[in-house]
């Protein structure tokens, strides 16, 4: 028999006791607490009756006496039990307890000859029973303390992440405060919250494989969203002027840490906005919500302090990357052109060792936008905006009217990762049916990323929508950037793992 095994045995047995004894850790279904930890250590008095409950995340039972400290997730307060004062019936129920378990407790508040707040216990009452052992760190004055830092073991049971490193607990709870705060943040400036179909017929607004499952109902095969767009447009076609959605998407493609085939996205829309409001709230969204989770503008990353307060420099896209592969803004006048400046064969950024294949770029935007994944995006520390992306590429957003080949459209990055897509939004039906058009040619040749044809969309868009600014945001990164997480995973509750 496994150590575990013999463990997860040795507390099955020590429940069945507390129930011989009436003290069923399962049975109570409410505890009244005086406060949090935290309450009541703020407003600590000695001899005070309180009334608290917690796990028991440290134990001590030395002969006639333990102490132990219960924790609420956010803080913890000593417990001092005593023979004496608890009765034999509710020192066997000390003698019962495991590190793990959930007590309730009463007494009067004292402090110990160490100087520790405490709670002199009167009486107690287990509320649950931890059959397994919660992963402990080591011997600190005597005492097991938890600590958990197998990566595998923290994505895959959450819950013992959350109880026993405090710095990852703070992560995934910040990135909810996070979310919370944007909200307030959209809906102070009049924009409605709505909510559009996760599964679709057709999977549009951005460019992506997606997840297919079969409708039962309708025996038909449909498509998990990959992008919130489409239907939030066709909402401002039916003159609801200010729209936003909170929600999952899902993309079938690879994982890693700034990638995750399902996350969270925040898209909103404005009638009558252009791509320069869209980076003014874009702007005005992050100081915001930065100020609001974490009470500053500022936020220290490795090291490094980004600061979310000033305005985001406004970058041009060519210019930034002839700027940093060397290539002269003439060589970009078609893609023959382009890969002839680039010297043929294969392209590398001598800095980051990053590679580009120039073999496989089939058309002048992708390979614009692959030079800027590599010899760009790594420089954008401080929250920047780059501006003006090739038509190619953006099959959604309006021509620059100034710049054949290239649209209104823009990216925001923060710590060298892209945050943010913002357009001003096509409102001309025939141009959005020829740029799908041209998806479709894409996606024939066998481009299984190029954007669908969608004729609802097309019929909204024909009925007539205003001049439109419109954002997407992943949050997931958004937390990222504001939490000073590495990866993905650090800000996702339950990230998706192998089947173990």
């Amino acid at each position: 028999m496994s150590e575990e095994v013999s463990l997860f045995d040795q507390r099955l047995e020590k429940l069945a006791k507390l129930r011989e004894l009436g003290a069923d850790p399962y049975a109570i279904e409410r505890f009244e607490q005086s406060g949090t930890a935290a309450e009541i250590l703020d407003a600590f008095q000695e001899n005070k009756d309180v009334k608290f409950a917690g796990r028991l995340v440290s134990f001590r039972l030395m002969g006639k006496a333990a102490f132990g400290h219960l924790s609420d997730g956010d803080d913890k307060i000593q417990a001092y039990f005593k023979a004496d004062d608890l009765g034999e019936l509710g020192w066997e129920v000390v003698k019962l307890l495991d590190i793990g378990d959930h007590v309730g407790v009463e007494g009067y508040l004292f402090v110990t000859k160490t100087g520790e707040r405490s709670i002199h216990v009167r009486t107690l009452a287990p509320l649950s029973k931890a059959l397994h052992a919660l992963p402990l760190g080591k011997e600190k004055d005597g005492e097991r303390w938890y600590s958990l830092s197998d990566t595998e073991v923290r994505y895959r049971h959450r819950h013992l992440d959350l109880i026993a490193n405090p710095e990852a607990r703070a992560m995934l709870l910040n990135r909810m405060r996070i979310v919370a705060a944007v909200r307030r943040f959209m809906d102070r400036r009049g924009y409605l919250e709505v909510e559009t179909p996760l599964l679709q017929l057709e999977a549009g607004g951005a460019a992506a494989r997606p997840f297919i499952t079969h409708y039962n109902a309708y025996d038909i095969e449909v498509k998990l969203r990959i992008s919130l767009e489409l239907y939030l447009k066709r909402i401002i076609c039916g003159d609801v002027p200010k729209v936003y959605e909170i929600g999952r998407v899902f993309r079938n493609e690879g994982v890693s840490n700034r990638h995750n085939p399902e996350f969270t996205l925040l898209e909103f829309y404005e009638a009558y906005a252009n791509l320069e409001d869209m980076m003014a709230l874009v702007e005005e969204m992050f100081r915001s919500v930065a100020q609001d989770v974490f009470g500053s503008t500022k936020v220290v990353t490795d090291g490094v302090e980004i600061d979310f307060g000033p305005a985001w420099p406004r970058v041009d896209l060519l210019s930034s990357i002839c700027e940093k592969a060397g290539v002269s803004e003439d060589a970009f006048g078609s893609l023959d052109s382009l890969k002839s400046a680039l010297g043929g064969g294969v392209v590398v950024n001598p800095v980051n060792g990053k590679e580009i294949n120039l073999a496989k770029e089939h058309n002048l935007g992708g390979l614009i936008e692959k030079l800027l994944e590599v010899f760009v995006e790594e420089t954008l520390i401080q929250p920047t905006f780059i501006v003006g992306y090739p038509i190619e590429t953006s099959p959604l957003a309006k021509k620059d009217p100034n710049r054949p080949g290239f649209t209104r459209r823009f990216e925001g990055y923060v710590r060298g990762r892209e945050v943010c897509n913002a357009f001003s939004e096509i409102n001309d039906p025939l141009d959005q049916r020829e740029r799908f058009a041209d998806q479709l040619a894409q996606r024939e040749a066998g481009d299984d990323e190029a954007h669908v044809m969608d004729e609802d969309f097309l019929f909204a868009l024909e009925s007539g929508m205003p001049p439109t600014g419109g954002c997407g945001i992943g949050i997931d990164r958004m937390a990222m950037m504001l939490t000073g997480a590495d990866s993905l995973r650090e800000i996702m509750l339950f990230p998706m793992m192998r089947p173990d």
